[in-house]
């Protein structure tokens, strides 16, 4: 069995750590939807299952271990970044918010995490830290769904406090501030994981 009482704690404190699923999150749990901010959860926690999973049969030993496949997914993955941080930093209110399709937030979540390699290459190298040696596949999947379950628990926090701070959120200096900040942001995150080697 996997050392969950360190997991645990560990795992919350790496989910609290602002990356790019959490400006996702921020972004679209503003728009005061409850029902897409937890379809953006369930998104990034696929991206989380898909590493994990990829981290317990070996699959990102082979994208630690292929630069080429690495660089792929590195570039793909900054772009989609880039692109979201355009185009919430060019955002324009209309001024009547148009009905949220939870799939939106779903996609957005998922691509995310699957696009940003360090997940995988993190996955590999922090699950086996709580692992022994001499366990099998079935204690790493124990920490992948530790690992989901702490992450829901984190993130469904998050969004319900930013849907409960909706109705100021979504005003209109407030929208376009959070557009362009979140927007910034996920430019910055893009760049960084592009320039990283």
């Amino acid at each position: 069995m996997p050392n969950l009482l360190a997991f645990i704690p560990a795992a919350f404190l790496i989910a609290m750590v602002p990356g790019p699923a959490t400006v996702m999150l921020i972004k679209q749990a503003a728009r005061g939807s409850k029902r897409n901010a937890f379809a953006t959860i369930a998104g990034i926690e696929a991206g989380v299952a898909f590493w994990g999973l990829a981290a317990v049969f070996g699959l990102t030993a082979l994208l630690a271990a292929s630069q080429t496949a690495y660089d792929v997914l590195r570039f793909a993955g900054a772009l989609f970044l880039i692109y979201l941080g355009v185009k919430a930093l060019f955002f324009r209110g209309t001024g009547e918010e148009k009905e949220i399709r939870p799939g939106t937030g779903f996609r957005s979540g998922l691509v995310t995490n699957v696009g940003n390699p360090k997940a995988g290459v993190f996955a590999l190298s922090f699950l086996p830290q709580f692992v022994p040696a001499h366990a099998g596949t079935g204690a790493l999947l124990v920490c992948v769904v530790a690992w989901i379950a702490v992450d829901i628990v984190w993130y469904s926090t998050l969004a319900l406090l930013v849907t409960r701070l909706g109705q100021w959120l979504r005003r209109e200096s407030v929208k376009k501030w959070l557009e362009r900040t979140s927007g910034g942001l996920l430019i910055g995150f893009g760049v960084t994981v592009a320039l990283e080697s």
